[in-house]
């Protein structure tokens, strides 16, 4: 399978390479990206070319899916959009996502994610797609319920970050939920 391009009114979700390196260092290299990502931020410029391997091969894999969000008005990267976790065979994905601190509250996150649900359940027939999320993370807990995600319940001690063992919640939206908000 080829990567997949996905398109909204004012975004392009691309295949992130190694071009992409400044912009995905630039901006897991901030605390507040990092925060609630599940990992520290990078202190260095190998570790998104590295990330961005393991993207490469998740692919590969048929793994995972992740794509760069690209503003179409100036080509700039302002963050990344995917599937983790991904199960074919048990029709089953965790969503994840991160957007540079300066175009937080622009509807983008949204944008990017329900272009992302529709590839998920109409192209891939996934019957699930779950997200994972730090208790803390109140803008996210918003933003995926507002999508139609609904909270399930505490993964105790899930994420290893900061030398700290953190909760996270679990949150999913099945296809036919996602369907009926599509009416």
């Amino acid at each position: 399978m080829s990567f997949p391009i996905l398109e909204t009114k004012r975004l392009k979700l691309i295949e992130i390479t190694e071009q992409h390196v400044d912009s995905l260092y630039e901006i897991l290299s901030l605390e507040e990206v990092t925060r609630f990502y599940g990992t520290n931020r990078f202190t260095l410029q190998v570790e998104a070319s590295r990330l961005i391997d393991m993207f490469h091969k998740n692919f590969l894999e048929k793994r995972g899916i992740r794509w760069g969000i690209k503003l179409k008005e100036n080509q700039r990267i302002i963050g990344t959009v995917g599937l983790n976790a991904l199960h074919l065979k048990n029709k089953r994905s965790e969503i994840g996502y991160e957007l540079h601190p300066s175009f937080w509250k622009m509807g983008y996150a949204t944008e990017a994610i329900n272009e992302v649900l529709r590839f998920s359940f109409n192209k891939l027939d996934l019957y699930r797609v779950g997200a994972v999320v730090y208790p803390e993370n109140e803008a996210s807990i918003a933003l995926l319920t507002k999508i139609g995600f609904t909270k399930e319940g505490i993964l105790r001690g899930y994420i290893h970050q900061n030398e700290q063992f953190n909760d996270t919640y679990v949150l999913s939206l099945l296809k036919h939920e996602w369907k009926k908000s599509q009416e």
